[in-house]
């Protein structure tokens, strides 16, 4: 089970025991891991806060909404 954030849809990194998102502090659900996702975690970068990042690009910059 993945943990993510209600209000800012973050992902949690499985090894984060929390009951609201360290980011914003919204409530956590937990729920299916996406089919065809990788699990969170493997290869995966995450922060300092546990939130896991999101894939870099053949570029090397971070992949962010326009």
């Amino acid at each position: 089970m993945e943990s993510v954030c209600s209000h800012c849809h973050a992902l949690l990194g499985p090894e984060i025991a929390a009951d609201w998102c360290p980011g914003c502090g919204g409530a956590l659900i937990e729920r299916e891991p996406l089919p065809g996702a990788e699990p969170a975690g493997v290869a995966a970068e995450v922060d300092h806060r546990g939130i896991v990042l999101p894939r870099r690009h053949a570029l090397g910059g971070i992949i962010t909404p326009q």
